[in-house]
């Protein structure tokens, strides 16, 4: 029974939000109309759309193995409320962060080796996660751009997040977005422009019809998406 709860949540997230979402991604990706509240709406509903598609697929394994016996590890925990990338890591895509920790970084030599080996170490490791998603340059510079953040986060930022978690979520979301912005790009060349389109550059209007249209049309569907990537529904069934 728990495993067909499982494999019906999953297919929820797939069904309801991820394919949903997806619609808005693909309307960004054909149109010319550019702005900046188009490209924030796209980014946002990228961002879910990937955590729903990859932790829905997570969800069906788990229940279906579960069906037949089969105990598989959690895959997601909630990554969007982490404060700090480091966190963020932690809770997205376990099994392949296990993955990577068991079977290069500590056979690199882990932080057993001193700091700047350390460092070293979770430079080759990103290095490795950005090619496991495929041989493009977009993948090398999205695994670049955590392996950068994670080593600043080591360095320095880790105690003053710690002690503002408000600011950590804040600057986790930013960041993150920012990065899978890039990892869904084509080229190097378009990551920039969609980048710099959410900052303005370019002399991109504020905003435009199509983009007021697809926040209207979509707004709801991006506001439940973004409280059913938090622990707060569950939290609420519970005290039901």
């Amino acid at each position: 029974a728990y495993g067909a709860r499982r494999f019906v949540l999953g297919l929820a997230k797939k069904i309801l939000l991820a394919n949903q979402l997806g619609a808005l991604v693909s309307a960004f990706r054909a149109t010319k109309d550019g702005s900046v509240l188009y490209t924030w709406l796209y980014a946002v509903a990228f961002l879910l759309q990937i955590y729903y598609d990859f932790s829905g697929y997570s969800d069906m394994a788990i229940g279906l193995g579960r069906i037949f016996g089969f105990r598989f590890p959690e895959n997601f925990n909630y990554p969007y409320i982490a404060a700090s990338i480091t966190e963020f890591w932690r809770r997205w895509h376990m099994s392949l962060g296990s993955w990577f920790r068991d079977y290069l970084y500590i056979p690199l030599g882990g932080s057993r080796k001193g700091k700047a080996r350390q460092l070293l170490n979770i430079l080759i490791v990103w290095l490795a996660t950005g090619l496991w998603h495929g041989a493009a340059w977009t993948f090398v510079l999205w695994g670049l751009w955590f392996a950068v953040l994670l080593l600043l986060e080591r360095l320095a930022l880790l105690p003053v997040l710690e002690k503002h978690r408000v600011l950590g979520h804040v600057y986790t979301l930013f960041f993150v977005t920012l990065g899978f912005v890039l990892f869904d790009a084509d080229s190097a060349a378009q990551a920039v422009s969609r980048i710099g389109a959410i900052f303005g550059a370019g002399g991109l209007p504020l905003s435009s019809a199509q983009a007021v249209y697809y926040l209207k049309s979509y707004g709801p569907l991006l506001v439940l998406g973004i409280l059913c990537a938090t622990p707060l529904p569950k939290l609420s069934l519970i005290h039901i």
